[in-house]
């Protein structure tokens, strides 16, 4: 049995949406230092739905391949939507993930969720702060 799904291959030697947004309306940066996964999610909106996204990621297949996938389920979604998104379904998405990689799906949430809460931080948008990850401090990280 192969280690990594066709569609994870897939997202990995042709990934989607790789780039950046010079002019983004949310940005969201993530970090694992365990592993030395980085992934920075780019997010062009209007009128609540994600008209553009693009992504940059330092790291391993999984981590890239999370990325692509992710980018790919929450582009022309609402915000509502894109924050519904989980690793879970990344990983679904993605025919599957290893174990010791599935943290690479946790990254992609969280990236999307820090984009969208500095979306709403510029824009004066009022949010439950429960609906996002303190990345920062989170138990995965080890940070």
């Amino acid at each position: 049995m192969a280690l990594y799904s066709e569609t994870v291959m897939d997202h990995f030697r042709n990934p989607r949406n790789v780039g950046v947004i010079e002019d983004a309306d949310g940005v969201g940066e993530v970090g694992n230092p365990v592993c030395g996964d980085i992934m920075k999610i780019y997010l062009k909106i209007a009128d609540g739905v994600i008209t553009d996204v693009k992504f940059e990621t330092f790291g391993c297949g999984s981590a890239i391949a999370s990325s692509s996938m992710a980018t790919e389920m929450i582009k022309g979604k609402p915000l509502s939507e894109a924050l519904a998104l989980t690793n879970k379904a990344v990983a679904e998405a993605l025919d599957g993930l290893p174990a010791h990689k599935l943290h690479c799906s946790v990254l992609a949430e969280e990236a999307i969720k820090k984009a969208v809460r500095d979306y709403y931080d510029k824009n004066g948008v009022a949010y439950d702060p429960g609906l996002f990850p303190d990345c920062d401090h989170c138990e995965h990280c080890g940070a």
